[in-house]
């Protein structure tokens, strides 16, 4: 009696199996429970999780595509966690819904600062026109990534007409991020000077915007001087392939200013490139660009599940190392052997 009592309670809170076409019809009806349940098919390593998915993910991409996908990051201290949920709740006052995503590389080792982000954006996270959901952490970056472009898809799908892609920390991910999203913030602090000594050209260059958060009280001063560092080192780089001119603005998170008015830049920046062109081309390249990522990370995962392959790169690692042979005659016997197989 007792087992079947147990049986029974497992059964009543068992996750329903849902079919393809439930997932499909739950995502454009814009059901978020169904939406995570799919996210986390998407995060899975099992090979039954994958195809599902990707028949998900087929089934959604011609309801993908109408939103506007901003990238931002920023130093760790610059307030991102604070900026996303006041600037989250100043797009949905507009009647627009929002997703926020995040690639976290680092998440593996420190447990990730989104998962705290969420808890901390507890009036965001509550509004029905909002989705939050952290990437999974993975070995290697490429991976979170392509999952991150994935989830994008299924929430546009999904009817989410802005979507946040956060980033941790300032290094390899931006240009991730950059590869999957039509605009590109940087948030700095009003003690910039510092700040952009320690932030990689490249990053400074993707910028669309520079937003000098924190720009309140005694800061003022500081935010006014660091916009104009900023400024003044967005004019020293090339002009944009989208003819957009980067500009920087103050804001402060805390106060809600200037939110509005980076509201106004998203929405003239996406006018502008569509009527240009350059927003559907940018999209095509950057699928076309994926395609290849995805080529080469399923030609490397099946390289190293190779187990002759693998045993022999034991053995040749060991040669390398003792200077038996190079590294790249090493690699040219290793891929002649998976290549012959």
């Amino acid at each position: 009696m007792n087992n079947f009592n147990l049986d029974a309670l497992a059964q009543r809170f068992r996750r329903p199996q849902y079919t393809v076409e439930d997932y499909v019809k739950g995502i454009l009806s814009g059901d978020r429970s169904i939406l995570s349940q799919a996210i986390t098919l998407i995060e899975s390593h099992l090979e039954k999780h994958q195809q599902i998915a990707q028949q998900i993910i087929e089934r959604c991409l011609p309801h993908s595509g109408r939103s506007l996908r901003v990238g931002i990051t920023g130093s760790p201290g610059v307030g991102k966690s604070t900026f996303i949920e006041n600037f989250g709740l100043e797009i949905i006052q507009k009647r627009q819904k929002l997703a926020v995503l995040a690639i976290d590389p680092s998440s593996q080792v420190s447990g990730g600062s989104i998962l705290g982000d969420k808890t901390r954006m507890q009036l965001l996270s509550v509004e029905n026109q909002v989705f939050i959901r952290p990437s999974p952490a993975g070995k290697t970056l490429g991976g979170v990534a392509q999952k991150t472009r994935e989830t994008i898809i299924l929430c546009e799908a999904a009817g989410f007409e802005l979507i946040l892609v956060e980033t941790v920390g300032v290094g390899q991910s931006e240009t991730m991020v950059q590869s999957m999203v039509d605009f590109f913030m940087l948030l700095l602090l009003p003690n910039a000077g510092d700040d952009l000594q320690g932030i990689k050209r490249g990053v400074m260059e993707m910028a669309d915007l520079v937003v000098i958060n924190k720009a309140d009280g005694e800061a003022i001063l500081s935010a006014k001087l660091a916009q104009r560092q900023a400024a003044n080192g967005l004019h020293l780089f090339p002009a944009k392939a989208s003819g957009w001119t980067a500009q920087a603005v103050l804001a402060s998170a805390i106060e809600k200013k200037g939110l509005s008015e980076i509201h106004q830049i998203l929405q003239k920046y996406q006018s502008q490139t569509q009527q240009s062109g350059f927003f559907a081309q940018q999209r095509a390249q950057q699928s076309r660009y994926w395609l290849h990522q995805s080529i080469q990370q399923k030609l490397q995962a099946a390289f190293y599940q190779n187990t002759a392959v693998y045993n022999n790169l034991i053995n040749l690692e060991q040669k390398v190392e003792s200077g038996e042979v190079s590294p790249f005659y090493a690699a040219e016997l290793l891929l002649n052997q998976f290549l012959s197989k």
